[in-house]
């Protein structure tokens, strides 16, 4: 009775954390799409200032305003309408007021932060672990969706994240505080000298300073023994989309990648499946 009790509650749990997991993906839609036009508008803010001009955005914009609406004809989005997947479903993916299809990334992204917001709680449990896994997966997702989208990855998420993962391993809960902070250097360093070799050796730039700081961010949450598996799978998921993007879809050599969405998944692989690959790549 005893098992049978904790297991159901375990089980409620974990679909208590997906449906909010749904409803934070909600927001993280907001985040994709808000903070680099933030960064954007901050930095024509600055050149405006330096010039001695006005700068041209005088208007708030934030993560809260303004409210959401749609993008093409600004038609404010009401609560019905902004009901985690049940919204997209019922609107066939268009906007209710001029038709406009909804990207399927919005259903996307709110699915993919449910289901696995009701994995970490099931496997880790309602513990610092599970809310650690919250968190870490929330920025992951964002962070992979922002760096897709505008080859971005911005530093008030990047070094948050850090600080975060630090803060979890004072009590050791992902590694030991020591073999967060080796990581978090390493992480940096290791990319950074990539970059400085491939940048010698050719000439161009293989990657950008965003990188080293998630790469660093994963360091600090798993320990520095975890980032050779993350990098390798990153360096492979990343190098097999490349190829196959330049055989189906013509993708020109020339043309960058980003490779912030590869290094996230990493980091949720090494999040969801740490048993596995540390059998593997030795990871704590």
């Amino acid at each position: 009775m005893m098992i049978e009790s904790l297991q159901q509650s375990i089980a409620l749990a974990a679909g208590a954390a997906g449906v909010l997991g749904l409803l934070v993906g909600s927001f993280l839609n907001v985040v994709i799409h808000r903070v680099p036009r933030m960064l954007e508008r901050e930095w024509a803010q600055q050149a405006a200032e330096l010039r001695g001009e006005q700068a041209a955005h005088d208007d708030r914009y934030n993560l809260v305003v303004p409210g959401s609406h749609c993008p093409s004809c600004g038609h404010r989005i009401g609560p019905l309408e902004n009901i985690p997947l049940l919204s997209w479903l019922l609107q066939r993916g268009k906007c209710t007021a001029c038709g406009t299809a909804i990207p399927l990334r919005y259903p996307v992204v709110e699915l993919a932060t449910g289901a696995l917001s009701a994995i970490a709680i099931w496997r880790f449990g309602a513990t610092a672990e599970g809310l650690g896994a919250l968190v870490l997966t929330g920025f992951l997702i964002a962070l992979a969706f922002i760096d897709f989208d505008t080859q971005l990855l911005p530093d008030n998420m990047t070094l948050p994240l850090l600080w975060l993962g630090l803060l979890f391993n004072l009590g050791g809960v992902f590694a030991p505080l020591p073999d967060a902070v080796i990581g978090a250097v390493a992480g940096y360093l290791a990319l950074w000298t990539i970059y400085w070799l491939f940048k010698l050796a050719t000439g161009k730039e293989g990657m950008g300073y965003g990188d080293f700081k998630l790469l660093a961010a994963l360091g600090a949450w798993f320990g520095w023994m975890a980032l050779p598996a993350v990098i390798l799978l990153a360096s492979v998921v990343g190098a097999a989309v490349g190829i196959a993007l330049m055989v189906l879809v013509r993708h020109g050599r020339n043309v960058p990648i980003p490779f912030g969405p590869y290094l996230a998944g990493a980091g949720l692989l090494a999040l969801y499946f740490r048993e596995p690959l540390a059998g593997v790549f030795g990871m704590a």
